[in-house]
């Protein structure tokens, strides 16, 4: 290669589909060294959207992220912000998991149009170390907008998402389908299926499964799968904003 065309593909962001960026910087390490050699900087894209397509809840979508999201907490004072998660996260799973609650925020706006808002705000404010999202119905050009702002921020971002949109083009820096694996014999959901669908410079690659056990070979509790059944505390444990009974208006709207 000459030196013209390595300083290009360094200076402007273009990758040879042929070869796994593993030059690549901004890798967050997952926890999970099977995955992190198949991932562009060994890890998370510290700038760009990762999709996370699956089809059910608690199979296991967001213990792939506790390792990455604890790490954050303790390193940087910025927030960790979750936008419109089906269900109320488990305080006490996350804090066993690592998590410093103190930076962890839980956001319900009250709209579809709030919701991609509220990502967009968060990943290009500076103020947030990852956003975690669960949009719905997304476009191409709204998910572009959120890579960008996720650029722009230095934030990571993750995107949840149903499987059928898996043959559907995307901006997203990384793409990974997740499937349901039987359950250990003796732990509740303690494998995944991987496989990665699209990363930078590389082509994708054959499913596999991934064991979600930490280094003690004990399973990370499962808090996707913890839905909030005890009345709430008056004080509650996680950084809550619940829009529901208020009025949102906003001057820009991601459309």
């Amino acid at each position: 290669m000459t030196s013209d065309l390595t300083q290009l593909l360094q200076q402007t962001g273009l990758w040879r589909a042929s070869h796994l960026d593993a030059d690549h910087s901004g890798g967050i390490p997952t926890g999970y060294p099977q995955l992190d050699q198949l991932l562009p900087g060994h890890g998370w894209p510290v700038a760009g959207i990762t999709e996370l397509l699956h089809d059910h809840a608690g199979i296991g979508e967001l213990r792939l992220l506790l390792p990455a999201l604890a790490r954050l907490s303790h390193r940087q004072a910025r927030w960790i912000l979750l936008v419109a998660p089906p269900c109320l996260p488990y305080a006490p799973a996350l804090a066993m998991a690592g998590i410093d609650l103190r930076h962890l925020l839980v956001v319900r706006p009250p709209s579809p149009g709030d919701v991609l808002w509220t990502m967009e705000q968060a990943l290009v404010s500076g103020s947030c170390s990852a956003m975690l999202g669960w949009p719905g119905l997304i476009r191409e050009k709204q998910i572009r907008r959120l890579q960008v702002a996720s650029k722009e921020g230095h934030c990571l971002g993750f995107l949840f998402r149903g499987t059928a949109v898996a043959r559907q083009a995307s901006p997203a820096e990384l793409r990974i389908v997740l499937g349901h694996q039987p359950p250990n014999p003796l732990y509740e959901h303690s494998a995944v299926s991987v496989q990665v669908i699209k990363r930078r410079g590389g082509w994708g690659c054959q499913p596999f499964t991934l064991n979600l056990q930490d280094r003690l070979n004990q399973i990370t509790p499962d808090f996707s799968d913890m839905a909030v059944t005890n009345p709430e505390p008056e004080k509650p444990a996680l950084g809550f904003i619940d829009y529901a009974h208020s009025t949102v208006t906003h001057e820009r709207r991601l459309q």
